[in-house]
């Protein structure tokens, strides 16, 4: 999908995604001292208004205009600070200043989806988090929800490899399970396993 193609989605709900963090997201931060943080495909700005909340000084950058927009009205409802920046996420260059990145659910093809881990990696300061989860390959056959295109697919070895070459300490890299509902047909819920890819590391000298 587009940068149109988003507009139109985010425009035609009043959320569409949860307006609570990412829970492996907030799993792998919760213990960081605030910083400067980047949330790079950030959408409605669940995660970043989440880090803002928590005393992280937060960029917000998506190619939705109408998705930061949704994200600059919770967030002025809530007395947040978050900077809003419609652009690119694979090509956004802010310079290496940042103490945390998170790139949550940026399904795209293999190559534009390196180029966003590169950028996303570049923009880490020295001993910088960079956080990734997004539907794992697996999920395809294993799971539930999520996109059913493989191409736009990816395990943690992948995503390793998108930054070979870069110096970085692996905290984890691995398959995590996701626990989702849906209705069962009889006015309850039924959960159901989603499986994604989670990468976290740290930026080396």
């Amino acid at each position: 999908m587009d940068a149109q193609a988003w507009d139109a989605r985010y425009a035609a709900t009043d959320l569409v995604w949860s307006a609570t963090p990412n829970q492996f997201v907030e799993a792998e931060t919760s213990d960081l001292p605030p910083g400067r943080a980047l949330d790079l495909a950030a959408g409605e700005g669940r995660n970043a208004l989440w880090l803002a909340s928590r005393g992280w000084t937060v960029t917000a950058v998506d190619f939705s205009a109408v998705g930061l927009d949704k994200g600059r009205v919770r967030a002025d409802a809530a007395g947040l600070a978050v900077s809003w920046v419609c652009a690119d996420a694979t090509s956004f260059d802010p310079g290496p200043v940042h103490d945390l990145v998170v790139v949550a659910y940026l399904q795209l093809p293999e190559d534009e989806r390196r180029a966003a881990l590169r950028a996303a990696f570049a923009a880490l300061a020295l001993g910088g988090h960079l956080v990734v989860v997004g539907h794992d390959s697996s999920n395809l056959s294993e799971g539930t929800g999520g996109p059913q295109d493989p191409a736009v697919l990816f395990n943690a070895e992948e995503l390793l490899g998108d930054l070979d070459g870069e110096r970085f300490r692996v905290v984890r890299g691995e398959r995590v399970a996701r626990a989702v509902h849906a209705d069962d047909g009889h006015g309850g819920e039924a959960e159901l396993t989603a499986w994604d890819a989670l990468l976290h590391v740290v930026r080396n000298a």
